[in-house]
C-alpha cells in the first residue's frame, strides 16, 4: 500500500467516533501512512431576545459543544498510545464545516468518514449530509465506515461496482493498493455501457492485471433500476468486506442531490465503501 501516505479521518463527539478512529488507525498503520484526525462539527446557535423572527441577527454562534470536543480529544489522546503510526490533531473553529473540511481534504490521499446513523442523537452537531457533501466537494477518495455491520480496514474480499465514468475510474484507481492485498476481487458493471459481447469493458481487466490484480470474478450486469440495492445484495452474496464505486451527485441551491445508487448504498451499507466523485 505504498501509495497511501496521508489519511484524514473525521472525528466528532458521536457514539461511532471511536470505532471510526480505530478503523482509520489500523489502516494507517498497515499502510505506514500519517494519520490526521480532524474534529469537525457545526457551531451551535442561541436565540437572542426580542428581535423580529425574520431578522438574521436573532441568532448568534456560540461555538462547538464543549463536551463533544472533550470527548473527541480524549479519543485522540487514547489513540496516540496505540502506536504504529504518526497521529496529528486538527479542528475547525466556527468555520463552514463542509467547505473547510473539503479544503483540508485536498492534501490527503484518503479520507475516512462515517455513515450517518439517523438514530444516534449524539450526532446532533454533525450536518446530516456531511459525508456525501465532503466526498463531492473535495473530489478525494473516501472510505465510508458503516455505523453497523463489519468494518475491516484491510479487506480480503472486494466488490468493484464499475461504470464507465470518471467518478468510477477515480474510485478504482484509489482502491488499487487494497485490491492488490485482497484474496478475492469481484466485478460488476453497469448495463448501459458494457459491450454486449463482454461482461466488462474490454480495457478494464487488462488494466487491473497491469496493477497486479490477476484473478477477477465477473458477475451479471447491473440494471439501471435499483442498482444500489443490487450492489448491496451482491456484496452480501460474495461476503465482500469492501465495496468500491463512484459517488454521483451535485449541489443545487444549498441542497445536495445524490444519484440513486449512491444514496441507497450510503443509507443501507453494512461494510465499508470506497467512493470518489
Amino acid at each position: 500500500m505504498e501509495s497511501l501516505r496521508s489519511i484524514l479521518v473525521h472525528l466528532d463527539g458521536s457514539t461511532h467516533a471511536e470505532a471510526r478512529l480505530q478503523f482509520a488507525h489500523r489502516l494507517a498503520s498497515a499502510c505506514q501512512a500519517a494519520l490526521t484526525a480532524l474534529f469537525a462539527v457545526a457551531p451551535q446557535f442561541l436565540p437572542l431576545h426580542p428581535l423580529r423572527a425574520d431578522t438574521f441577527s436573532s441568532r448568534m454562534p456560540r461555538g462547538v459543544d464543549a463536551a463533544h470536543r472533550a470527548h473527541a480529544l480524549a479519543l485522540f489522546e487514547r489513540a496516540r498510545s496505540w502506536g504504529g503510526t504518526a497521529l496529528a490533531w486538527q479542528e475547525l473553529d466556527d468555520e463552514a464545516v463542509v467547505e473547510s473540511f473539503a479544503r483540508r481534504a485536498l492534501a490527503a490521499d484518503l479520507l475516512v468518514l462515517g455513515q450517518r446513523d439517523p438514530l444516534d442523537s449524539s450526532g446532533f452537531d454533525v450536518p446530516g449530509d456531511l459525508t456525501e457533501a465532503v466526498i463531492i466537494a473535495s473530489g478525494r477518495p473516501s472510505l465510508v465506515v458503516p455505523f453497523a455491520g463489519v468494518a475491516a480496514p484491510i479487506p480480503q474480499t472486494v466488490l468493484v461496482a464499475w461504470k464507465s465514468t470518471p467518478e468510477s475510474a477515480r474510485a478504482l484507481s484509489a482502491s488499487l493498493p487494497l485490491l492488490r492485498g485482497a484474496a478475492k476481487v469481484h466485478l460488476v458493471c453497469a448495463e448501459d455501457n458494457v459491450d454486449e459481447t463482454h461482461s466488462a469493458p474490454v480495457e478494464l481487466i487488462p488494466y487491473l492485471r497491469l496493477h497486479g490484480i490477476e484473478h477477477v470474478h465477473e458477475h451479471r450486469r447491473l440494471g439501471d433500476k435499483d442498482a444500489g440495492r443490487e450492489i448491496l445484495s451482491l456484496a452480501g452474496e460474495t461476503a465482500a468486506d469492501l465495496i468500491v464505486m463512484g459517488c454521483y451527485g451535485h449541489g443545487r441551491a444549498r441542497e445536495l442531490v445524490l444519484g440513486g445508487a449512491s444514496r441507497t448504498v450510503l443509507e443501507s451499507m453494512r461494510v465499508p465503501v470506497l467512493m470518489s466523485h
